[in-house]
């Protein structure tokens, strides 16, 4: 019987924080948590889960972008799915879970740091399912963001860590491309201060036609695709991003634009193997991955290639021996 982690992982589910209070100081009370599952649960002789992992996708994503685990999860892969129950949460500030858009606070919602998203998520892995200890964490681009968030502030938390085409904090071109994206809306004044009456699609759509420049490989647009295949693309893209709400955005990317974990990296001691795609524009490991490497004691780095770039971890079936041999000691 063929594995299809698309029909496996269950449907989203929501579940309702009492209340949660930011790094501002502000709280919210009955904030929503999207998620899905994936796996079988097992439980220890205290009756506390034991075999959890934790994925958190990236910038535009959601609980269902767990898919992208494909490569890894199934019978007879790296990680079996009758071993290992993974839960994916939608990022504080995504529309599927709370955020300016979904609690109609719209530009009330109160701006958020990474550290908030992280610890939004260990708030509802704890309150939701009773989790004391994760086997793991997963994060993939701005899930990296988070992974890595949460094995600073809490260390013991978990037993390995695997950030995904990720990096400990952002700056030069990735925070001009943030900074870019939000002026784009900001200073058009059919934004009006985050106080739209409707929400300016048209911008929102911008935007994503942006994104696109940088999502695959410099050799895929040259190579791969046509003028016209790219005029086609990035129109899809803008019809895709007109449906995302502007503050949602503008929110994500503030809180992206001021991280930065460089001087809290040796709090880590979770077991660390980190991925990267040596075409990703977004994060080349010579910048990202390879010095985030050297900060984090008792880590490994796998580079590895993919003509997808950012998007390519398809590609992840090139180093699955080597994430099995990470992996063999935590199964």
């Amino acid at each position: 019987m063929s594995w299809d982690i698309k029909k496996e992982i269950s449907s989203p589910k929501n579940f309702k924080l009492d209340k949660f209070t930011f790094q501002s100081g502000k709280s919210l009370n009955d904030l929503n948590v999207e998620y899905v599952t994936l796996g079988t649960p097992e439980w220890d002789s205290n009756d506390n889960l034991s075999n959890v992992i934790l994925y958190l996708h990236g910038w535009g994503g959601s609980c269902t972008s767990s898919k992208r685990l494909d490569p890894l999860v199934g019978p007879g892969k790296v990680m079996s799915n009758d071993e290992v129950f993974i839960i994916a949460p939608t990022a504080l500030g995504g529309p599927g879970s709370a955020s300016p858009s979904s609690t109609g606070l719209s530009a009330d919602f109160p701006e958020y740091t990474i550290t908030d998203m992280a610890n939004f998520h260990y708030d509802f892995l704890r309150e939701k399912f009773g989790v004391k200890h994760l086997k793991g964490v997963i994060g993939t681009s701005m899930g990296g963001f988070l992974a890595l968030d949460l094995a600073v502030n809490y260390p013991d938390f978990m037993d390995f860590l695997i950030p995904l085409v990720t990096s400990y904090q952002v700056k030069g071109l990735n925070y001009a491309n943030f900074k870019f994206m939000n002026s784009l809306i900001e200073k058009d004044p059919e934004y009006n201060g985050g106080r739209y009456a409707k929400n300016p699609e048209r911008l929102t759509g911008l935007v994503s036609e942006f994104m696109y420049m940088f999502g695959l490989s410099k050799d895929y647009y040259r190579y791969k695709l046509g003028n016209e295949d790219i005029e086609k693309y990035m129109v899809e893209m803008g019809l895709e991003g007109s449906l995302m709400d502007a503050n949602d955005i503008v929110w994500r990317n503030r809180a992206a634009m001021c991280f930065d974990l460089e001087d809290k990296l040796s709090n880590i001691i979770a077991k660390t193997l980190i991925l990267a795609i040596n075409q990703d524009q977004y994060f080349p490991p010579s910048q990202d991955a390879i010095p985030l490497s050297k900060r984090i004691k008792n880590s490994k780095i796998l580079l590895f290639d993919s003509i997808c770039g950012h998007i390519g971890t398809k590609d992840l079936i090139s180093v699955e021996n080597d994430i099995s041999n990470f992996l063999k000691e935590f199964f």
